[in-house]
């Protein structure tokens, strides 16, 4: 892929002002301008960057209705309610129904937890769900990570008697549905002043506020937050604020005393003997637990994560882990086949945003191909699939600075249902409905976006040298980490390297280029890895010099080693 550059070059005075910081703080100029870039100018701000605290937390009660909510929740335990956990398939929902069902079943037997069939039922709130509330005598349904837009079966359960309370963080519609209470920081009446929780996070501040009114220690709710870390990754919302304090402890709660079901996960990828990342839970753990709702049932993710007894984890992890190759195999074959219809449109170089629609194509697939589609020829994509009763759905994606939702939005006339974020968002419709839906996404975003959305850019934090990469630069980097949307790994850029004599292809295909580099300036020795980048090999052994850009990260195989993560190559001008 050929990337644009984007350097940040700062002015004189941001220099001297990010020299002056990094000495009050004791580190390098270039992380205190890193600090600085993140909003974070004062000593006060850094220290609860680099270490937050649980105390740190927001007033849960400052959600609009969480007073309401907690009273409702109060009642129902009070009188032996049957309460039911309701939540979406993903990650994202499956960690947030498991959070809430194990914390309240600390002081409350009779309650269950329920996800819907993705094949069967759809995203979200579903008649079958409610019926199957009814049916069970269900008095209370608290739904999470869905529930903001499901007004007529809301309604539909409020007339069989059963009241809801949701938990969401997806954007409201025009009319908020029926329920007891909405917690949701996106209401447009919502003061709570942290906009960017996922779907666990709003339950996490639930239980948050329920322990709060009933003098329930918070501990009780720490060895949870290994759950808020899994879908703060696995739903890629921000990781600053009240986000950075949840993932950064749920991190630490991951790697000292991960919850049976989740340790069984790691073991099942491999990771059972490390320090497990957010990369690890986006790029491991995550696709794992997406698996059983894409390929069986989220129930069964649910069932893992709240088992208590290591054997039957196991298996259940292993089972899980099934899915996930089985997700595999469809996720590559529908790839293939969406990339060969793009690859035959007639005007392929001038289409603005891809829009496809197979009635064969499985369900749960499509998101992950809409995201293969972005990422390959950058461009927002839709896929659509039928669900064999007259209806198509589907799952979009999008690129930097490109809002699919408004997108979506725009076309909200074909839709029966529809619903998500900036990046991402699911939708339905009759089947008759999608060439117009076709055509009208594709001239939205030929009209809306900006080009320079359609190209892959690499934001460069800084040009430095390799003698800036000391120990201490490195150690003091790594407590930057949980890196994610607002708070990006930093790139660097160094000019004018050169193979220092050692570097070579490597990998079973011989795809990657593993690095030796010096460079011109300082004369010192780096080593790196090039991931799929073989194609440069010929000119970096030619002995001429090059430009890269890369993320410092830690040598895997030689633990508190700094190696270069290497993004692109380019010859020295």
């Amino acid at each position: 892929m050929n990337y644009e550059w984007k350097i940040k070059e700062p002015s004189r005075q941001e220099v001297e002002a990010s020299e002056a910081f990094g000495k009050e703080l004791g580190i390098s100029p270039i992380l205190a301008g890193l600090l600085r870039s993140r909003g974070i100018s004062t000593l006060t701000d850094a220290k609860n960057f680099f270490r937050p605290q649980l105390s740190q937390l927001l007033d849960p009660f400052l959600f609009k209705d969480m007073s309401k909510a907690v009273a409702r929740l109060n009642e129902a335990l009070a009188r032996n309610e049957r309460v039911l956990v309701y939540g979406d398939y993903d990650v994202d929902g499956v960690t947030a129904v498991s959070l809430v069902y194990k914390f309240l079943l600390q002081f409350h037997s009779n309650i269950d937890y329920y996800i819907p069939n993705r094949n069967e039922e759809g995203y979200g709130v579903s008649v079958q769900g409610v019926e199957y509330a009814y049916e069970n005598d269900v008095r209370l349904i608290i739904v999470l990570d869905c529930g903001i837009k499901a007004n007529e079966n809301i309604q539909y359960a409020k007339d069989l008697g059963i009241d809801f309370i949701i938990c969401d963080h997806h954007v409201p519609g025009d009319e908020l549905p029926p329920a007891v209470a909405i917690l949701n920081a996106k209401r447009e009446d919502s003061p709570y002043p942290y906009k960017d929780l996922s779907g666990c996070g709003v339950g996490f501040k639930f239980m948050q506020a329920f322990a709060q009114n009933n003098g329930i220690e918070f501990s009780k709710l720490t060895s949870l937050l290994d759950l808020c870390a899994v879908s703060i990754a696995g739903d890629i919302v921000p990781i600053m604020g009240e986000n950075r304090i949840l993932a950064y402890h749920g991190l630490r709660q991951l790697n000292a005393s991960p919850s049976v079901g989740m340790q069984a996960i790691m073991d099942c990828c491999g990771l059972g003997d490390r320090e497990i990342t957010l990369s690890d839970i986006i790029f491991k753990i995550g696709p794992r637990i997406n698996a059983s709702g894409r390929i069986q049932s989220g129930k069964e993710a649910v069932r893992l994560l709240v088992e208590t007894d290591p054997r039957i984890a196991m298996q259940e992890a292993k089972l899980i882990n099934q899915y996930n190759d089985q997700r595999k195999d469809l996720d590559k074959a529908t790839t293939e086949e969406a990339n060969r219809i793009v690859a035959e449109l007639s005007d392929q170089g001038e289409t603005k945003g891809i829009a496809l629609y197979n009635p064969n194509w499985h369900k749960g697939v499509i998101g992950i191909v809409a995201s293969r589609l972005t990422e390959i020829y950058y461009r927002p994509a839709v896929v659509l699939t039928g669900d064999g009763d007259g209806m198509a759905t589907g799952s979009a994606r999008s690129v930097s600075g490109f809002d699919i939702y408004k997108a979506i939005d725009s076309c909200r006339d074909l839709l029966e249902n529809f619903g998500g974020h900036t990046y991402a968002a699911g939708l339905s419709m009759k089947a008759e409905n999608v060439p117009a839906f076709l055509e009208r996404f594709e001239a939205y975003v030929a009209e809306n976006i900006d080009p320079t959305q359609m190209m892959p850019t690499l934001d460069i934090d800084a040009v430095i040298d390799f003698k800036d990469v000391t120990r201490r630069f490195f150690t003091d980097l790594k407590r930057f980490a949980p890196f994610g949307p607002d708070n990006p790994r930093p790139l660097f850029c160094t000019t004018q390297v050169y193979d220092y004599g050692n570097s070579k292809v490597v990998g079973r295909d011989q795809e990657h280029i593993k690095l030796e580099l010096v460079d011109k300036r300082s004369s010192c020795v780096m080593n790196g890895i090039a991931f799929g980048q073989s194609s440069q090999a010929r000119y970096i052994k030619s002995r001429r010099s090059f430009d890269i850009v890369y993320s410092v990260e830690e040598n895997t195989h030689r633990k508190g080693e700094a190696q270069l993560l290497i993004e692109d190559i380019r010859p020295t001008e």
